[in-house]
């Protein structure tokens, strides 16, 4: 009989101890560790894969290659991924239950053309997934399904189909016979990660992942799943909104700042290619605490509404509340309005949206916040057609924001008759001759710009 091995995993990060620790050395985490079976003795060995001899080189005998990319069938996950799925690579897709992760995963199964797909299913039938797929663009000549959890069973079934992509839906699913541990445990998602990875780069077949999240937002399961893989996509929204946002958060064969913007639909998620469109509303007349801020994701310039109340404060301490932009953030700009605007905001309830629910980390919209808050505060409305976009110091200093140009020509493109950026922005690019820039260096100067009709 084969020696049973325990041992306990921290669910954090992944680090083994043989005993149960309080908190974990490696990422200071406390009460995270679990006990799992660990067996290496009887169990049949992993499946191998032909591998070619290496040795060391120097790297200036290394030959540079172009990364040979698959088109996924969408412009928007082609964006993030940087002009496609690499072949050979392992793409790690995670978000919230319900959020639309199994539907994307099967729209680009589906609307690969003239690519050998492999669905893997861990969680629905073949039946069930048919149901979806009846609603869903694309043809369905090249996308095989199979439902699986056993990992060795699908990587002999995908070394007899050889397919271009492979869909794993979900890595929290799959085991290894190769240990004991139940599916989802910190050893099976790690051994599975690996093999998968291992056989992606033998093969040349990508892969893409499907991943469960915590409560806290992050992924499930331990961290090195994030190492280990080539490329993590995070897919983001509000369950009760119809718009999603597909965002790179590591990338491997490119960068991380662009994002994808879809629509969920009832026949699968369309593509968005004018976020501003969805992000600006319009009013019969003007309002007071509205302001359109030109924000930047990456290389991608939108314009987004943002929403401002601003009340007495009823019980003496002020309220202040945020949605869709950093609460620590909102706070620093009230003190600098009060400090180098004179405005009384310790006495002043705050509440803070943006339109369609997105979550902006975007400095470049400082200016936008403050000019709702101010139109809110004074209870007036913005001149017409006014477009802010710049950065606010804590002296009360207004920074160009990055890639204003960009953000002028967006906001050009949409009818904006004025934009008010950096008075330190000292682009000589030429602009469209319909739209103003309107310069402010100081906090002081704001109020003047956006409310005044003609400048």
């Amino acid at each position: 009989m084969a020696k049973v091995k325990k041992a306990y995993f921290c669910t954090a990060c992944g680090y083994e101890a043989p005993k149960w620790l309080g908190k974990c050395p490696a990422c200071g985490e406390w009460n995270t560790f679990a006990e799992e079976v660990v067996s290496r003795g009887d169990e049949k060995p992993a499946p191998g894969f032909a591998r070619a001899q290496t040795r060391p080189v120097p790297v200036g005998e290394i030959e540079e290659v172009h990364h040979r990319r698959l088109d996924t069938g969408s412009t928007e996950v082609n964006r993030v991924l940087g002009g496609g799925m690499v072949r050979g690579s392992l793409v790690l897709l995670g978000g919230e239950p319900g959020i639309g992760k199994s539907t994307m995963a099967l729209q680009l199964a589906l609307g690969s053309r003239g690519l050998r797909t492999l669905y893997v299913s861990g969680e629905e039938s073949p039946q069930q997934i048919k149901m979806r797929a009846g609603r869903l663009p694309g043809g369905d000549g090249e996308c095989l399904v199979y439902a699986e959890t056993l990992l060795e069973e699908i990587i002999r079934q995908a070394e007899a189909v050889r397919p271009d992509l492979m869909v794993i839906d979900s890595i929290q699913t799959i085991y290894s016979q190769v240990l004991e541990s139940s599916p989802g445990s910190v050893s099976q998602i790690r051994e599975c990660a690996a093999m998968l990875l291992k056989y992606a780069k033998t093969t040349g077949t990508s892969i893409l992942l499907i991943g469960h999240i915590t409560k806290d937002g992050t992924i499930a399961g331990p961290k090195v799943l994030e190492h280990i893989v080539d490329v993590v996509l995070q897919f983001e929204g509000d369950g009760n909104n119809v718009y999603r946002i597909l965002r790179g958060i590591k990338n491997r064969f490119g960068a991380t700042y662009e994002i994808g913007v879809f629509e969920m639909r009832n026949e699968g998620l369309a593509e968005v290619a004018n976020p501003s469109e969805i992000l600006l509303t319009h009013y019969d007349e003007p309002l007071s605490g509205i302001a359109v801020g030109a924000a930047a994701d990456g290389i991608r310039p939108y314009l987004i509404e943002v929403q401002s109340l601003v009340g007495n404060a009823a019980y003496g301490t002020p309220q202040r509340s945020s949605t869709g932009f950093d609460i620590k953030r909102l706070n620093m700009l009230l003190a600098v309005l009060e400090k180098r605007v004179g405005m009384k905001m310790y006495q002043k309830d705050v509440f803070l949206n943006f339109a369609g629910g997105f979550k902006v980390a975007d400095t470049g919209l400082d200016l936008a916040v403050v000019s709702a808050v101010i139109s809110s505060y004074f209870d007036r409305p913005l001149a017409t057609g006014v477009c802010c976009a710049g950065e606010i110091g804590l002296s009360g200093e207004v920074r160009p924001a990055p890639r204003t140009y960009q953000r002028i020509l967006e906001a050009a493109r949409l009818g904006f008759g004025r934009i008010v950026v950096s008075g330190y922005y000292r682009d000589k690019s030429e602009v469209p001759g319909d739209i103003r820039i309107v310069r402010v260096s100081r906090i002081d100067q704001l109020p003047k710009a956006i409310f005044t009709e003609e400048m």
